[in-house]
């Protein structure tokens, strides 16, 4: 009775017919605050075309154009919001609707705006949202707003979409003109992307071929050349092209890094062979002096002797030693084998000469001449090694005893020797020294006389013969050579078409060939054509030669300038100076220099020793550059060093001190060749330990967090694993989060992600699971209660139907305690049947049916989640007393039922009659809420 009533005097805005609702709707005035909450109301209708109408009724755009998503079919729906949107409807203000436009994405109403808005920055900022290059080519060609078109335009990228235009663009020249040049540009960005892209292929092949290609001495400039050719390319390369060019010079510098290491060794092998070849000479010339020495001392004592005995001694030990490391040369073996031969042949006459000393003493202190000569004779010591004293009196004594013997002259030995160099020079074919000889000998042969000098003679006769062969021979081949060579120099001289410097070139080997005849078939004629075809030649070339002697001053003048260049670098060097800088300025500096050449003869030594100076000071500049460098990288090492036995500072400082020594360390030069290997090795070793530090802490710091990961997994499995049965355990499930708890922070990762999804399912599921028992629990207190519930109805009907009002004991009613939910509410029931009056008023019994029906519908929601369509009003009231509350104090759902419970038991006095109409369902609604899931 109480719904029909309620339904008779609704209005008529609230009619269950939506043709009714939308015909009230139109009689309401959104100016009057009443009506006007009626169409906010009516806005929320689940009528698509009564909500649409009460929302242009309020003219609210914004909550317009927030449900066109869900009445995304709806023609209506977007019109209306196109129209308002656009201006040609409404009211609402241009700035409004700009904003409104900025957070769009329909596409479909953003092209609309941008065709139909009302304003130019509302077009502009429709055509902002847009995101297809379709859209924007559609707005250029079709917008009737050129600002919209050219912005439009401006937007579009793609190669398509701009000859989509091209195309379709009839109205706007400026438009056509702005697609042509964007195709213009992009086909000429396609073809310098497409140039670099071959010009970076084309580089890593030869990179790539050069890696594969073995070392040879424009290796490292050629690697340098492609590298610099690398880095001079605008476009960026792709990452496969990244790690190619990586790759390739990675093996480069492997190729240069192993031939600088087989260079270093190969040098460090030589300057070891030449150490060890200087000792070899050292030890050579020191036996061979003292050889010398023995030969050229005044007197042979023992000490001497004893020095050379062990000085030989030495050398074995030593020679032996060095040739086990190196092998000596051809020339040096044949020195230390004479060496030793001498030595031998001092040693064997000096043991000659210990043998028969004594006799000689003896034989001396006798006078005994003949055995003297016998013991003289018996030493046989040799002639370029300085006897003995004894000895040296010994022979004197022989010597004067033994008388001279006739012996051959000594011009006739003479003679003999110079005949034999004779023969020997005409075996040579020595024609001019030869015939000095004979020359100078034929005097002297003739006046020999004697026996002795015939076999000589007869010798000179046929040598003689033999030169005289010679000259004949000479002068048969030199004519025709003669004539030929000045045949040949007169050619040379008419051929006006040969370049200076070949003509300077024969003319010269023609005049040599000429000078090596010599007298040789000589005549005068000849003399004087081949002088005159030369003079010729020399008043040719007499400008050539001006030039080339221009050419040697302009030489001179640049070697000059360029000692001047280094000589004023050097004077004021910069303290700073990098060693590669002038390593680079030195190479250029001798390239140069050898580009200035020739210059002229008189003055070629005097600024080659200049320039030669100035490369001494060059290279002591570098070098002190280069050390101190050295001392720099040093330190670095030492920082380095430092930072790796600091434990105190953290890891991350550590490391990040190292990366800036690292940088320093790139910043300076290089270090002197043979140091800067050592340097770099020592400091690589120290940063890769800090970092190998590093990487430890990392993996350990992997490891913790995979250990956090499994023992949270393991957390997960357990709680997954465990189903509640009753309300109490929740706090094992505090438990469980607690535990999860102490595990965060966890690491960021796919695993770690995954893993915390699970857990807040089962989390989810779990609570879920407990608050359906704590129901469960609350609806078998309800039952246990049911016995007081019905004492209290029994005991109403009693005061309803006139008798004395008497309160209801709990504890007479209920075999155990009254559960302390509903003490409070056992308490107001009995208050309200004792103070109520009766019989109860019309007003009284439509506020007890109400109640009765409101916590019916408020546990269906908690127990169906949803309602029958006659408690629809109920519901929505129900629901907004739920968000009100819940702004405040958001209570659980079994808050919520334990409240209805004890609203229920508080409810009275009630009727019979009221409270079996609804006891049945709430019947229904107790059992629905008592079952309990399954796990």
């Amino acid at each position: 009775m109480h719904g029909l009533l309620r339904r008779l005097f609704a209005p008529r805005w609230q009619h269950p017919d939506p043709e009714v609702r939308l015909k009230a709707l139109d009689q309401l005035d959104p100016q009057q605050p009443e009506q006007q909450q009626a169409l906010k109301q009516l806005a929320q209708d689940k009528e698509s075309n009564i909500q649409l109408a009460a929302l242009l009724a309020l003219d609210d755009l914004a909550e317009l154009v927030n449900a066109l998503p869900e009445h995304r079919q709806d023609e209506a729906w977007f019109n209306a919001a196109c129209q308002r949107l656009c201006g040609s409807q409404g009211h609402t203000d241009l700035q409004k609707r700009q904003a409104i436009v900025a957070e769009l994405s329909e596409p479909r109403l953003l092209n609309a705006i941008a065709l139909q808005g009302d304003n130019l920055n509302l077009r502009l900022a429709a055509l902002e949202q847009l995101t297809v290059e379709s859209d924007f080519v559609h707005q250029a060609c079709h917008n009737g707003v050129a600002a919209v078109r050219h912005q439009a335009a401006q937007r579009i990228e793609s190669e398509e979409s701009l000859k989509k235009l091209l195309k379709e663009a009839r109205r706007d020249r400026q438009v056509i003109r702005l697609a042509r040049e964007k195709l213009t540009q992009l086909r000429n960005d396609a073809e310098w992307l497409a140039d670099q892209q071959a010009q970076r292929e084309h580089l890593l092949k030869q990179l790539e071929q050069h890696a594969r290609a073995p070392w040879e001495p424009l290796y490292g400039g050629r690697f340098r050349h492609l590298e610099r050719e690398w880095q001079s390319l605008s476009h960026p390369p792709s990452v496969t092209q990244e790690q190619r060019f990586h790759q390739a010079a990675l093996s480069c510098r492997k190729t240069l890094h192993h031939h600088e290491t087989q260079e270093q060794a190969r040098q460090q092998s030589i300057a070891h062979r030449e150490e060890i070849e200087r000792t070899r000479d050292q030890l050579l010339e020191g036996i061979e002096e003292t050889l010398e020495g023995l030969a050229h001392a005044e007197q042979l004592t023992v000490q001497d002797i004893d020095s050379l005995r062990a000085q030989r001694q030495l050398l074995g030990q030593r020679w032996q030693s060095l040739s086990d490391q190196h092998p000596p040369g051809e020339s040096v073996q044949q020195r230390y084998s004479q060496a030793l031969k001498r030595y031998e042949v001092c040693m064997e006459a000096w043991q000659r000469w210990q043998a028969i000393s004594t006799d000689i003493e003896t034989a001396i202190a006798n006078q005994d001449n003949v055995a003297i000569a016998k013991y003289v004779k018996q030493c046989a010591w040799p002639k370029h090694i300085t006897p003995p004293e004894l000895l040296k009196h010994a022979q004197a004594l022989k010597d004067a005893d033994v008388s001279t013997k006739p012996t051959p002259t000594a011009s006739l030995n003479a003679l003999s020797a110079d005949v034999d160099n004779f023969e020997h020079l005409l075996e040579r074919g020595a024609f001019k020294s030869a015939s000095r000889l004979y020359q100078r000998l034929k005097p002297s042969i003739d006046e020999l006389t004697g026996e002795d000098a015939k076999p000589l003679k007869a010798r000179v006769k046929q040598l003689g013969a033999r030169l005289a062969e010679l000259r004949d021979w000479r002068g048969f081949v030199a004519g025709p050579k003669r004539e030929q060579l000045c045949a040949s120099i007169e050619a040379l001289a008419d051929d006006q078409h040969m370049a200076d410097v070949a003509l300077d070139r024969h003319h010269r080997q023609l005049v040599k060939e000429w000078k090596s005849l010599g007298d040789a078939a000589a005549n005068r004629e000849q003399s004087a054509r081949f002088r005159a075809a030369s003079d010729r030649i020399h008043e040719r070339l007499t400008p050539w030669r001006e030039q080339l002697n221009q050419e040697r001053d302009a030489n001179l003048k640049g070697r000059e300038a360029l000692c001047e260049q280094l000589e004023t670098l050097l004077d004021q060097p910069a303290e700073d100076a990098d060693p590669d800088v002038l390593r680079e300025i030195r190479d250029k500096a001798r390239h140069q220099w050898r580009h200035y050449s020739p210059v002229p003869r008189d003055q070629s030594e005097t600024v080659g020793r200049r320039f030669g100076a100035i490369r001494h000071r060059l290279q002591a500049l570098i070098d002190q550059r280069a050390e101190q460098i050295a001392s720099q990288k040093r330190m670095l090492i030492e920082q380095a060093k430092s930072l790796q036995d600091d434990h105190e500072l953290p890891l991350a400082a550590r490391i990040a001190s190292t990366k800036q020594l690292q940088q320093q360390w790139r910043a300076l030069g290089r270090a002197p060749k043979g140091e800067e290997q050592a340097l770099w090795k020592a400091f690589r070793h120290t940063c890769d330990q800090l970092f190998a530090q590093r990487d430890a802490h990392k993996h350990e710091q992997a490891a913790r967090q995979q250990q956090k990961l499994d023992q949270l997994q393991t957390l997960i499995d357990e709680m997954d694993s465990w189903q509640p049965t009753q309300a109490e355990e929740s706090a094992t499930l505090a438990s469980y989060l607690e535990s999860i708890s102490q595990l965060e922070p966890l690491p960021r990762n796919r695993r770690s992600d995954g893993m915390q999804k699970r857990l807040s399912g089962i989390v989810r599921a779990k609570r879920e699971r407990l608050s359906r028992l704590e129901i469960a629990h609350t609806v078998q207190q309800w039952h246990s209660v049911l016995p007081l519930v019905n004492a209290h109805i029994a005991a109403d009907q009693q005061a309803l139907a006139g008798e004395e009002p008497q309160a209801v004991d709990a504890k007479e009613v209920l075999s155990g305690e009254l559960p302390a939910i509903f003490m409070k509410a056992h308490q107001q029931r009995n208050h309200a049947r004792l103070t109520t009056s009766t019989p109860l008023s019309a007003e009284k019994l439509a506020e007890l049916e109400d109640g009765l029906a409101r916590l019916r519908v408020h546990l269906s929601l908690l127990a169906l989640g949803s309602v029958k369509q006659r408690d629809e009003p109920l519901r929505l009231a129900i629901q907004v007393e739920r968000l009100n509350e819940g702004i405040n104090n958001e209570r659980s759902r079994p808050d919520e039922i334990i409240g209805i419970l004890a609203a229920l038991m508080a409810l009275g006095p009630m009727p019979n009659q009221l409270w079996r109409k609804e006891a049945e369902e709430f019947d229904n609604l107790f059992s629905r809420l008592a079952r309990v899931p399954r796990p």
